[in-house]
């Protein structure tokens, strides 16, 4: 199982739901019945894990968030960069099995994967912050 993809997949699921409102079950199900690479490769027990992590505590996480934001607001960040923030947000405060080095490290390669370069600089300022 690969954790950076499983990571970068929760993401995904993440943000999906932030649009679709589905439930992490529906969310889940979905993604296993129409994944069309190798499901092995995922660590669903991380992604389960995370997903639900995240929803139980989203209004803590977004109290941390909020409160390590210069000048910003939390609903002007973008539904992408909000959904790595949570993610990392979740690893950082929740996940005591990956160091927080890692979760800052693989917030910021996923932001360059599916951002701008200024939002790399952002979310690891609030991030280091949070640390």
């Amino acid at each position: 199982m690969n954790r950076k993809l499983s990571r970068e997949k929760t993401m995904e699921l993440l943000f999906g739901m932030t649009l679709s409102k589905d439930t992490i079950e529906v969310t889940i199900e979905n993604f296993v019945d129409n994944y069309e690479g190798d499901i092995k490769e995922i660590d669903l027990t991380y992604v389960k894990q995370a997903l639900i992590g995240i929803e139980n505590n989203k209004e803590e996480i977004d109290k941390v968030i909020e409160e390590n934001l210069h000048n910003w607001k939390l609903d002007r960040i973008s539904k992408v960069n909000l959904s790595i923030l949570r993610l990392s947000t979740y690893e950082v405060l929740y996940d005591k099995e990956i160091p927080r080095s890692v979760a800052i490290n693989e917030a910021l390669e996923i932001t360059r994967r599916y951002s701008d370069e200024k939002s790399v600089g952002f979310i690891n300022g609030v991030l280091d912050k949070i640390k």
